[in-house]
């Protein structure tokens, strides 16, 4: 009987995020900015994502290395 509740609750929820979904999509993307000759402008503004990447890439590196330290020491211990 809760299996059939949740079908339902779960079904409905569906249901709505795909209606709700549909008019997001369907809207026209913004106009292009204006262009003022060749400034060299980079679409985006050209800001710089490096350090930051190579920060987070570092800070899961050493995390997944000392996860992997510490499950292999908890085996050996036991």
């Amino acid at each position: 009987m809760i299996n059939k509740i949740i079908v339902k609750i779960l079904s409905l929820f569906i249901c709505i995020w795909m209606f709700s979904a549909a008019p997001v999509v369907a809207q026209d993307p913004p106009p292009p900015p204006p262009s003022h000759g060749d400034s060299g402008n980079v679409p985006g503004g050209g800001a710089p994502i490096g350090g930051g990447s190579v920060i987070l890439l570092v800070l899961g590196a050493a995390y997944g290395t000392k996860k992997f330290y510490e499950a292999r020491t908890e085996n050996l211990e036991s």
